[in-house]
């Protein structure tokens, strides 16, 4: 599998190093470049781009403004100068944050990473067929094989997810919007910033705390109308 890419920078030397380190790994090929945002949505919208390597800092449009201002856009790695963005660029699904300068290492070690979450979306789309009841997900450095009807709810601790099974933990290197994606929307849900559980395992709802078994997760305010529709919609019998 290769993935298609686009580098979107205003600094010259900046996209000549991304292009050679590009060049360099095997499973990435170069689609195009553009100085800043308004001239990539040509590039992005007229053929299949998998990924973009994204600046922050350029004219006209910064590369955050983009990425809230542009639904569906592919994958993106950010590359910039400037660390103090790394939160906001995670809250809005970014890959990876490559701080210049960095290593030819690092910056394959972010599109490994792209390379992955390609992968399981795809692995994903064929799971979603009926019969489906499993994904793989990767975990200290091993491929894990996960039963949905055992996975009981997911934590989000900064940009780790730890998935709760009934048999351990596994932690995996992934936002909780970019796993809550993967995951089947009839089954799974998010009910906190910071957890989605397995809809099959709520026992008992008591206020705004759902019941796990022997876990309590309390739902966030902002969650807890569309949770509790969602979960008693049609299975609630009134007196």
């Amino acid at each position: 599998m290769k993935l298609s890419c686009l580098i979107i920078d205003d600094e010259p030397i900046a996209r000549k190093l991304l292009k050679e380190y590009i060049e360099e790994t095997d499973f990435l090929t170069l689609a195009g470049t553009a100085e800043n945002p308004l001239k990539a949505t040509g590039l992005i919208n007229g053929q299949q781009i998998d990924l973009i390597f994204l600046d922050i800092n350029m004219p006209k449009m910064n590369g955050l403004e983009f990425l809230r201002a542009v639904p569906d856009l592919p994958m993106v790695i950010l590359t910039t100068a400037y660390d103090q963005y790394a939160l906001e660029g995670f809250e809005l699904a970014v890959v990876d944050y490559l701080v210049k300068p960095f290593s030819l290492e690092r910056f394959m070690k972010a599109c490994q990473k792209a390379l992955e979450l390609k992968m399981l979306r795809e692995r994903k789309a064929t799971d979603d067929k009926p019969g489906a009841d499993y994904f793989f997900i990767k975990c200290d450095g091993k491929i894990e094989k996960v039963i949905y009807d055992e996975l009981i709810y997911i934590e989000a601790m900064s940009n780790y997810v730890i998935l709760h099974t009934l048999k351990d933990q596994l932690i995996a290197y992934m936002t909780i919007k970019g796993i809550l994606e993967n995951l089947p929307p009839d089954k799974f849900l998010q009910v906190h910033k910071s957890f989605i559980v397995n809809t099959d395992r709520i026992s008992t709802i008591e206020g705004n705390i759902l019941h796990l078994g022997t876990t309590r997760i309390t739902m966030g305010s902002s969650y807890s109308p569309d949770v509790l529709n969602r979960i008693l919609k049609d299975r609630y019998f009134k007196r």
